[in-house]
């Protein structure tokens, strides 16, 4: 049987300290780090996106990051095609690819063997979904979709026609959702991969997306928010990340600054919520509660060895 490469993957929610660890494991490892956030990949959204600075990169490379426009869109899909060549271009260099990130359906699109074009096609169908979002709208294409599948419909913003097309096109010519038939598919796992997840205490996790958040806001958020909505960049997935949708709402006059803020956290908190629960139902990871500051220095050294051991793999001594 053909041996499987090995990964390791650090996952968990935003503020939660995986940026400094996975220069570390890196270091470690001889690790090449590739962006596992769906909102890392766009130019320009640096504050908003807590994307690595250059001096924290400490010399790891890193992949997947400010390799789009904010007016492009960027598919699951895509993602899985651009991380598995990027994996494959980093073992051929012998050394270790790291995924590091939170958005979970993007890491699991990578790790298991999902076929997005699996589905059988309707050309004629598609046709008539497209010349109905020109004449109705897509909302309206929307609004069919929540009716037939919610919980895809929850995973897809209402302007990304191309994905409520094919979820509606999926439902069209096998009768199922598209959360029904990506269920029905039974994934193996493709790498030999070490996933590790840091997680902690609730109420010390809120406090540090809100401290997060004064900082973002100190670094000048505000102003690389502004330059984007100056650019008329509108309507389009980038500008649906938290930390950008809610200070559009403040450009455009319709709120406050100060209630503009007090949303941006309450996403922010509610979204690390929705990230532990997605890998916790989702993946098999080796959770790691980082609560405790005083004993950092030792959880570090457990996910090492961890590490060490589920992969056999030899560590440079830091």
């Amino acid at each position: 049987m053909k041996q499987k490469k090995k990964l390791i993957v650090l996952i968990g929610p935003t503020a939660v300290g995986k940026t400094a660890l996975s220069i570390y494991l890196a270091k470690k490892f001889n690790g090449e780090i590739i962006s596992g956030d769906s909102m890392q990949i766009y130019k320009d959204m640096d504050i908003g996106t807590a994307k690595i600075k250059k001096e924290e990169m400490d010399g790891v490379p890193h992949y997947l990051i400010d390799i789009k426009e904010p007016e492009e869109s960027f598919s699951a899909a895509e993602f899985q095609k651009s991380v598995r060549e990027k994996i494959d271009e980093i073992h051929a260099r012998n050394a270790i690819p790291m995924i590091v990130g939170g958005t979970g359906l993007y890491i699991q699109s990578v790790l298991y063997d999902y076929q997005f074009s699996d589905a059988a096609g309707d050309e004629n169908y598609r046709m008539e979904l497209e010349e109905l979002a020109d004449q109705e709208g897509p909302l309206f294409l929307y609004q069919k979709l929540k009716e037939i599948d919610m919980e895809s419909a929850e995973k897809i913003h209402p302007n990304n026609i191309r994905r409520v097309i094919r979820a509606l096109e999926i439902y069209h010519c096998t009768g199922k959702t598209a959360t029904e038939y990506q269920k029905m598919q039974e994934p193996e796992i493709l790498y030999d991969t070490a996933l590790v997840g840091l997680t902690m205490g609730r109420d010390q996790l809120y406090e540090r997306i809100n401290d997060r958040i004064d900082m973002m806001l100190k670094e000048g958020l505000l102003g690389e928010v502004k330059t984007l909505y100056d650019r008329k960049v509108r309507n389009v997935q980038s500008i649906q990340a938290i930390g950008y949708k809610e200070l559009y709402e403040y450009f455009d006059g319709r709120i406050s600054l100060e209630n503009a803020i007090e949303q941006l956290k309450q996403n922010s908190r509610r979204y690390a919520k929705r990230q532990l629960t997605w890998f916790r139902n989702k993946m098999d990871v080796a959770w790691f509660d980082m609560s405790n500051q005083a004993e950092k220095q030792k959880k570090i050294e457990d996910i090492s060895n961890y590490i060490a051991g589920k992969l056999e793999l030899k560590s440079n001594t830091l």
